[in-house]
């Protein structure tokens, strides 16, 4: 589940240390002591409800979210709960402690969901992302990537591939950056986005060979997309095709007229200047 990030606070909506090993630093007390489970069965919670409470009204939804762990059964509901305290404590701007609620949601997610807690992990380190601690979601999100890969959840581990690579990006670690990308196309062949980031990537790192490649790939599965036509148009300037560089500056100016993306190939279009007029053929070597 755009620019280095998609808006944390988004994807957090949209979306550690093992949890039986004691309460940790900065744990919410709403998690410092999982109760233990009760052997009267409690009504199921919905997620869904909980999750609409915490988005607009994120204090009444950390009293829902801690009473529905002291009434839980099961490991889901723990990790649910969990979610839905996180959720509330990022609309309250607690991030570090909603990040700690994701990681402890993430450990409690039953073993055979393991893209529930791929997706908990990621929340997390999407905290730390708003929170500004960038090393400290760097392991948070290859932990996610990782558990998505082991679920066979190909899509869900190319977007947290994706996302991953993206931060490294941001703190210089392009070659891992790479990596990352690989294994995000490797999950999920047709994950578009994944091949543009891959030619962008690779065509800051001088593969202009590499970077062709991808971004036909991504033109294949994504021909209307201007920042798809946009790189294309950039890797053909760097790599000499003058021709081809205006042609696909051009599709960018006709799917996509008046936007960010047209402005820039506006712009690229008018480096390259005007184009010269082609001679006929029998003129271009005059007797």
């Amino acid at each position: 589940m755009t620019p280095i990030l998609a808006p944390t606070l988004l994807l957090l909506m949209q979306v550690g240390p093992d949890p039986s090993a004691g309460a940790m630093p900065g744990l919410p007390d709403e998690l410092a002591d999982r109760p233990e489970r009760g052997e009267v069965q409690a009504p199921q919670e919905s997620l869904s409800e909980c999750l609409r409470e915490a988005s607009s009204f994120p204090q009444a939804a950390l009293d829902r979210a801690q009473a529905w762990r002291e009434s839980a059964q099961t490991d889901l509901e723990f990790a649910q709960s969990a979610h839905c305290l996180g959720l509330a404590l990022v609309q309250l701007g607690r991030l570090d402690e909603a990040r700690r609620a994701f990681e402890v949601g993430s450990g409690e997610a039953p073993a055979d969901n393991l893209s529930y807690s791929a997706r908990l992990a990621a929340m997390a380190g999407n905290a730390a992302l708003a929170a500004g601690d960038v090393e400290g979601a760097l392991p948070l999100l290859d932990r996610a990537g990782g558990q998505a890969l082991a679920a066979g959840d190909g899509a869900l581990a190319a977007d947290l591939r994706v996302d991953l690579a993206r931060v490294l990006v941001r703190v210089g670690r392009e070659e891992d950056a790479a990596l990352a990308l690989g294994e995000a196309r490797e999950a999920d062949g047709d994950d578009a986005e994944a091949w543009l980031l891959s030619a962008t990537l690779s065509r800051r790192l001088g593969r202009l060979g590499e970077a062709q490649a991808q971004i036909e790939r991504a033109a294949l599965l994504s021909p209307r997309d201007p920042q798809v036509g946009l790189e294309a148009g950039v890797i053909a300037a760097m790599s000499g095709r003058e021709s081809d560089a205006r042609a696909s500056f051009g599709s960018v100016l006709d799917v996509a007229p008046g936007s960010r993306e047209a402005d820039r190939a506006q712009r690229y279009l008018d480096q390259l200047g005007p184009e010269e007029p082609e001679l006929p053929e029998e003129d271009t070597f005059p007797e």
